[in-house]
């Protein structure tokens, strides 16, 4: 194995995943700018992973986060018992009446098509999972007491605050005492920082935290503004993939930080905004995977595609303990979830296997 996972039976969950779960809005085909109604769905970063886990693979999750206590927060949290993520390790912030001290992240998310990309207007400032802070969380009973087999963080979450940057690298440093394992998305969003110090801020933020992970996921633009690493030989304005110059970056990233024992980076080459390029590479044990290619993938809504990437190669890593068998998951799993709305994978075990041996869209009777 790649990995040294400890065993079903000494933990309470398979994964736990730290990160701000949100409400998201979504105006359907219209534009947020112009929309009458939205449909509500539950949606964030790292938490999407742990809900992937459980309802296509089956695995057991829990969501370490913060929501206010009222009834937005009681509707994210039914949204989330809909997921079958465990919501015991969820604090709940008295609300003040007005949101003046604390409330609930907001996400209005708009699908783009052709020529028209898509768009993402996050409403989340006072949120109660951005005011968490080092001390907050016990994780000596998450990761001692109750034993979970895999932490799944992010650099979304990192972003929010100062002290949610410190509840991270607290959150790692105890996994690592207990022989957990760690993966984190680096998912840079400029938004985030550019008011907290910008890319040199996602840099400081990201490379402490970086020391201190065992699976590093990503795309070419995570690993350049969170770790300063480039990939060579990439024309930016034909979006060509240099698979040489991926496997360059990875390979200087395991030498910066030889703690890391997987690196897998998406390959998406955006054709138009419903028209995608989509693959993946993984890096293991000295030796790079290529996954699938899906050449020309027709996107319904891209928003979660990487979340689900990633959930499905964690779940390749933790049963197959094979890197060419997790990027495929990973990449099965990330392609159909983009098949459908909202954040989060509709997908089913079965059919991410089935994708993974080549099976087409021909109708299911």
């Amino acid at each position: 194995m790649i990995l040294n996972i400890k065993q079903k039976e000494e933990c309470a969950f398979d994964l736990v995943s730290l990160g701000e779960v949100m409400l998201r809005l979504d105006p359907g085909d219209a534009r947020i700018k112009t929309a009458r109604s939205f449909r509500a769905w539950e949606g964030g970063g790292e938490y999407n992973v742990a809900r992937g886990l459980r309802r296509c693979f089956g695995l057991k999750t829990a969501v370490v986060t913060a929501l206010a206590d009222n009834e937005v927060g009681r509707l994210i949290e039914d949204f989330i018992l809909q997921g079958g993520v465990d919501t015991a390790l969820i604090q709940w912030a008295p609300y003040d009446g007005i949101g003046r001290n604390v409330r609930n992240a907001l996400n209005f998310t708009e699908r783009g098509f052709g020529v028209r990309g898509a768009v993402g207007v996050s409403d989340r400032g006072n949120s109660a999972a951005s005011q968490l802070k080092a001390g907050d969380v016990d994780w000596d009973h998450i990761f001692g007491t109750l034993g979970v087999r895999w932490l799944h963080t992010g650099g979304i979450f990192a972003a929010l605050s100062d002290s949610t940057a410190q509840v991270v690298l607290e959150a790692v440093k105890a996994a690592q005492k207990y022989g957990t394992v760690v993966s984190y998305d680096l998912n840079y969003r400029p938004s985030l920082w550019k008011s907290i110090g910008g890319q040199e801020k996602a840099q400081q933020v990201n490379r402490e935290i970086a020391s201190y992970v065992d699976v590093m996921v990503g795309n070419e633009e995570d690993f350049t503004a969170c770790l300063g690493l480039e990939v060579e030989g990439n024309d930016v304005n034909l979006q060509a993939l240099s698979i040489d110059g991926y496997a360059k970056m990875i390979e200087n990233a395991v030498k910066i930080y030889p703690n890391l024992k997987v690196v897998a980076t998406t390959l998406r080459c955006v054709k138009t905004a419903t028209v995608n390029d989509w693959g993946a590479l993984c890096w293991a044990e000295g030796r790079l995977c290529k996954g699938l290619d899906l050449d020309s993938l027709e996107v319904y809504d891209r928003v979660g595609g990487g979340d689900s990437f990633a959930s499905g190669l964690i779940y390749g890593l933790m049963t197959t303990g094979d890197a060419q068998q997790a990027v495929n998951y990973g990449v099965a799993h990330g392609a159909l979830a983009m098949t459908t709305p909202g954040d989060t994978s509709m997908a089913s075990k079965k059919e991410v296997e089935a994708l993974m041996k080549g099976a087409g869209a021909r109708v299911q009777r």
